[in-house]
């Protein structure tokens, strides 16, 4: 009996990731309430000791030793209760600091089962981690039994239960898995430097190196393709953009916004705002499917972009200089306003006239005339597409005006003619 019990305190240690030792004080501290259940004496001193080599069980109450054996079925029923207890108590403590541990890692798991809409994942056989639906990657189902890979997102501890957030839509599952596929970036050679990412379209990866000789954007695609297609696979056909880092603004843009050729930008860093010119067959490009592209490069660099054709820029340079002329009597300044980044009235608006005289040393009289014609000239350019629509519909119920005038005619023509056939 006694070898017995170190036997399967070893057992549980083992399967429930328990340290030995807490198991046999808590065993210790059961036997003593199962004595004190016996006796039914409060206040006697009871205690209990079991050898951690031999199981040998050794029990005192008010130092005369007992026989522990003797104990009726009822103190027995009341140790194991608190055995219970202490032992789930015990596993819950580990599970929460062994995964508390590894959250911002990537962990397998086996799929249980869905319950409205939240997914269960068995980790490790010793815990379930829980996956709500704004985790999961749209459009993705899982079958039970299915292994998985997932982000531990967080862990919390609430009502007596542990609970294991996980994800695959975060940006760091993508990070992580980068760095189990690429070995240069676990090893510091190649860093992250930006990522974003909408989950299950689309997400864009900056790269840089500290290594000359290593190519970042290569080491990242691997031969062929094999080390990105491996991430690929794994978020489901998520398209993926490697871009090479530049701590240059504009060619960093430029890199965020490929596939599209860029022709030209010019950064205003007063409004935070990047103006990129592509020609007309690569704006789709940039813009991307409802705009992803082009969204997801003013995240991944922090600038707030706006692309134009060669013709839309021209336009804005060309009322720009309209509104100079008219504030300032001449264009000399459209130059060093293209220069601070501001190629349009509706800029110019936005930057106020504090930028002007302190970065371009404008007069603030001519400063305050600029704006103002320029915010007259942008109400103009508001209203613009307001009186078009309404020319536009003016059209329309002069042509539905006319068709039904003519309508009238015919069938005043038809009646006519089947009075004469009639006579």
């Amino acid at each position: 009996m006694s070898q017995e019990i170190t036997r399967i305190v070893d057992n549980i240690a083992r399967d429930k990731n328990i340290d030995r030792e807490s198991i046999f004080a808590d065993l210790e501290e059961a036997m003593v309430s199962a004595v004190r259940k016996q006796f039914g004496e409060p206040e006697s001193e009871i205690t209990v000791h079991i050898d951690r080599t031999t199981g040998e069980i050794t029990a005192f109450k008010d130092k005369v030793q007992i026989d522990m054996t003797h104990l009726g079925r009822i103190p027995a029923q009341t140790a194991k209760q608190v055995m219970i207890q202490k032992i789930k108590a015990n596993e819950r403590d580990s599970i929460y600091t062994e995964f508390s541990k590894r959250k911002g890692t990537i962990v397998s798991g086996s799929v249980v089962r869905y319950e409205s809409g939240t997914l269960i994942v068995n980790l490790d056989h010793r815990a379930e981690g829980f996956m709500p639906k704004n985790e999961q990657i749209m459009g993705q189902s899982h079958h039970p039994g299915e292994r998985i890979r997932c982000l531990i997102l967080d862990v919390k501890e609430t009502s007596g239960q542990v609970k294991i957030i996980l994800s695959r839509t975060h940006p760091d599952f993508i990070r992580k898995l980068f760095e189990l596929e690429v070995p240069e970036i676990s090893e510091n050679i190649i860093e992250i430097r930006a990522l974003v990412r909408e989950a299950g379209y689309r997400s864009k990866v900056a790269v840089a190196s500290s290594d000359e000789k290593v190519d970042p954007v290569g080491a990242c695609v691997g031969v062929r393709g094999s080390r990105i297609k491996n991430i690929v696979d794994e978020l489901g056909g998520e398209k993926i953009d490697i871009v090479r880092w530049n701590e240059s603004s504009q060619v960093l843009i430029s890199n965020g916004l490929m596939p599209a050729k860029v022709s030209e930008i010019a950064l205003c860093f007063e409004l935070g705002r990047a103006t990129v010119v592509v020609d007309e067959d690569q704006l789709s490009l940039a813009i991307g499917k409802h705009g992803q592209n082009v969204r997801l490069a003013a995240r991944l660099t922090g600038w707030d972009i706006d692309i134009l054709t060669p013709d839309e820029y021209n336009q804005g340079i060309e009322r720009l200089t309209n509104c100079v002329k008219t504030a300032a009597g001449d264009d000399t300044l459209v130059d060093k306003l293209i220069a601070l980044g501001v190629i349009s009235v509706l800029d110019l608006e936005d930057v106020g006239a504090e930028p002007l005289v302190s970065e371009l040393g404008i007069d603030a009289g001519l400063a305050e005339k600029l704006i103002a014609t320029a915010t007259e000239e942008a109400r103009r350019l508001a209203a613009e597409p307001k009186k078009q629509a309404e020319s536009l519909l003016e059209k329309q119920s002069d042509h539905q005006h006319d068709e039904s005038a003519l309508g009238k005619e015919l069938e005043a023509t038809d009646n006519e003619q089947t009075v004469t056939n009639n006579e």
